[in-house]
């Protein structure tokens, strides 16, 4: 059993983001005491990463993140639909979360490896010894931390496990959140600001870390009377000590190949290695409706796959996008026109097959247009917006999966923490800063220098404007689609308010239980001792 533990392990080591930037040398073969070796605490850092590719732009990880919120509802397909809908399937069976426990456990295993093992290598440079336990000191803290937020209490796992162990408790969340953020305090302190090989964690990605930990432990039952003065230390280092930068163009943050750009604070990397064999980017996928049988088109590449797993609420269309005279974030990020890429239908190529105006039109000028004409009130599960920051042109082929790098934080989410926590602090004017500055990045572009002035001057808020509900309004569009939405409405306690508003497939069902997830019943099954479920599940 201990050998197939082992085994276990190096398939953690193996599997971890290795593209071109993580240059990692695969070990066909090898016993326990590699690891106590230079090169086998390498490959156990590098290990520490592979459980980000089991939540990151996976669908196991969009499913339990962006579905079931005010902003994201379900399409027409997909077999996850109870995440959305909160129905009784939504329980302690889900595979997405006995998937998520396990690939996270793991992960923190191979990093309590590099911690516990990185004093017993006697050759082992100072430096590397100390960043590699930081990089895994980095990982582990993340991985604890997106389990709080989705399960609560977890049992907290800080040392190497060298045998079987059967019995399991679930720690306090206070000590899980001490231990997180002394995680990230050893990492901010010891890590660079920049690393050669990009993808690695940097000292910005763990401030980052800690200031959206100490927001998040603000509304928790273990709140800190400082967590919001902390939350906006660290958000306003990152913004301001680290050459980082917003982009001129908020569209450009993902374009395809510019990832690695100057607001990209961390990454999550993928490979095209089967060697690699684990999940890869499927984020292209999940955001798409069913273009392909529409007239004049046929599934391509460079369109998408089209899933249809997830569909946007009319609240997020119509209301976080309603003004689009002086915000380009939805034109930006949304596809809302089609062009036939096929012979047929009375369609040439490069025309317009499907053009989704998003205001009211009248059926007469429905009936008038060669093309498909599609206003809001024709949306359907399967017709509708198509979010595109995901997408990729550059797979292989139709099936294949993607390996885009997946942006897991950004400075733009620096700007919204620092407003938040400086309006809990009492400082609006410098929380409305803050906001505005985000803000005017996504004002229209004019003619002339007036007009964009008149653009940007338009999208300012005051601070009479300013509340939580405007802060996740603005998060909502700025972060759509990241992974964030369930958690900032947990975090906030608006769960079940925004989503008994705002979806309506959702919140006949949802209730206070589902502020958590259940705990996968593999994990109370495989337990020795009584390891309790979280309540009404």
């Amino acid at each position: 059993m201990r050998n197939i533990c082992w085994y276990l392990f190096l398939c953690a080591c193996i599997v971890t983001g290795c593209n071109k930037m993580l240059d990692e040398k695969v070990v066909s073969s090898v016993t326990d005491d590699f690891y106590n070796t230079t090169s086998g605490f390498q490959s156990a850092v590098n290990g520490g990463y592979a459980g980000l590719r089991a939540f990151y732009s996976t669908e196991r990880g969009m499913t339990v993140s962006v579905f079931g919120t005010d902003t994201y509802t379900n399409g027409s397909d997909g077999d996850f639909k109870f995440t959305n809908q909160y129905t009784s399937q939504l329980d302690a069976r889900y595979a997405h979360l006995r998937e998520i426990w396990n690939a996270f456990y793991q992960a923190i295993n191979t990093c309590n490896i590099v911690v516990d093992r990185a004093d017993l290598i006697p050759d082992l440079d100072s430096t590397v010894k100390r960043r590699g336990m930081a990089e895994a000191r980095f990982c582990r803290a993340n991985y604890h931390f997106l389990l709080l937020q989705m399960f609560g209490a977890v049992p907290l796992r800080l040392t190497e496990n060298k045998e079987i162990v059967s019995e399991a408790h679930r720690d306090p969340v206070a000590d899980i959140y001490a231990a997180i953020l002394a995680d990230l305090q050893y990492a901010a302190q010891t890590l660079p600001v920049t690393q050669s090989e990009w993808g690695r964690a940097t000292k910005p990605a763990a401030e980052h870390l800690m200031a959206r930990v100490y927001l998040t432990r603000a509304t928790s039952a273990a709140k800190g009377a400082t967590d919001y003065d902390s939350a906006a230390t660290y958000a306003t280092r990152v913004i301001s000590q680290y050459g980082l930068q917003l982009l001129p163009d908020v569209s450009q943050v993902w374009a395809q190949g510019k990832e690695n750009n100057m607001e990209t604070v961390f990454a999550v990397q993928f490979t095209t290695d089967a060697l690699y064999n684990y999940p890869d980017n499927n984020a292209c996928r999940f955001f798409l409706m069913q273009y392909d049988v529409l007239r004049g088109m046929k599934r391509d590449i460079a369109n998408g796959t089209p899933w249809k797993r997830f569909c946007p609420t009319k609240f997020l269309l119509d209301t976080l996008f309603a003004e689009r005279l002086h915000d380009t974030r939805y034109e930006k990020l949304f596809t809302s026109v089609w062009y036939a890429n096929d012979n047929k239908d009375n369609l040439k190529i490069g025309d317009t097959s499907v053009f989704m105006p998003g205001y009211s039109v009248t059926e007469e000028e429905i009936k008038s247009k060669k093309y498909q004409l599609v206003p809001p009130r024709n949306y359907t599960e399967r017709l509708y917006p198509s979010l595109n920051k995901f997408a990729d042109a550059l797979r292989p082929d139709n099936q294949a999966s993607g390996v885009r790098p997946f942006i897991a934080f950004r400075l733009a989410e620096d700007y919204l923490i620092a407003a938040e926590a400086l309006m809990y602090k009492g400082e609006k004017g410098a929380a409305v800063d803050y906001l505005n500055t985000l803000r005017m990045r996504a004002a229209r572009v004019g003619a002339n220098e007036a007009e964009t002035a008149a653009h940007r001057e338009a999208m300012k808020i005051s601070e009479a404007q300013l509340n939580i509900d405007f802060i996740l309004d603005e998060r909502g569009r700025e972060l759509v689609g990241e992974q964030q939405q369930w958690f900032d409405l947990v975090r906030t306690n608006k769960l079940l308010e925004r989503v008994r508003l705002h979806n309506p497939q959702a919140g006949p069902n949802i209730e206070p239980k589902h502020m958590l997830r259940p705990i996968p019943q593999d994990q109370i099954d495989r337990t020795s001792n009584e390891f309790p479920q979280n309540p009404e599940y």
